[in-house]
């Protein structure tokens, strides 16, 4: 059964590489699950879009009868059953993936919003510390593993690393050795090529087609 993603028909430069498709993206490499990719506008999100996702966000998709949205439950939708999510491994992964979203990547968020959105860079600065803290105590757990919930890549390590590319693209891992060597290895992996390959590839064909730039 082929899986369909959504995701937005265009976005500006700088979030290239950081749009949450990605994710999707790179489970169904990882999984070897073929994929078709449908489109939402960006700057003018209707119903349609609404009905599917009622936050007019990105991704969502359709496996079958079934519409979901939010990375971390697509991720575990699609890891079901499979290597990525072993059963008996299933509490502490689910525990990190939820992690990666909540514990980390809430505070990263706040920091872009300030930096970029907002433009105001006395509000990011007030903010780094709380991330530092995040990225500090995350990295002293990954000091004692290669990977996040046991001896093997899983679904929670493709959410955290994609989580801690954020970071990475504000210049904050460099205190955080641990985060930035768990972040190579699993970027590393050639699903993730393809994947991100992918996600830029529909980026640049967007704007050949002559998308609002």
């Amino acid at each position: 059964m082929t899986l369909t993603l959504t995701t937005y028909d265009w976005v500006p430069q700088m979030p290239r590489g950081l749009v949450r498709d990605l994710r999707v993206r790179w489970a169904c490499e990882e999984l070897g699950r073929p994929y078709s990719v449908e489109t939402v506008p960006l700057r003018d999100r209707g119903a349609a879009h609404q009905a599917a996702q009622p936050f007019h966000q990105v991704p969502f998709i359709r496996d079958g009868d079934r519409v979901l949205f939010e990375s971390g439950a697509i991720l575990l939708h699609l890891a079901e059953g499979t290597h990525l999510l072993p059963e008996d491994r299933r509490p502490e992964i689910t525990q990190w993936l939820i992690a990666a979203l909540n514990s980390v990547e809430t505070w990263l968020m706040a920091y872009f919003l300030a930096r970029v959105v907002d433009d105001d860079d006395q509000a990011a600065e007030r903010r780094a510390p709380l991330v530092t803290q995040r990225l500090a105590q995350l990295d002293a757990v990954l000091a004692q593993r290669d990977w996040i919930a046991g001896p093997d890549f899983t679904v929670a390590d493709l959410m955290l690393a994609d989580v801690s590319r954020q970071a990475q693209r504000f210049g904050l891992l460099g205190p955080h050795a641990h985060v930035a060597d768990h972040l190579a290895r699993a970027t590393a992996r050639r699903a993730f090529a393809r994947a991100f390959d992918d996600h830029m590839a529909h980026w640049a064909a967007a704007d050949a087609a002559g998308s609002p730039a």
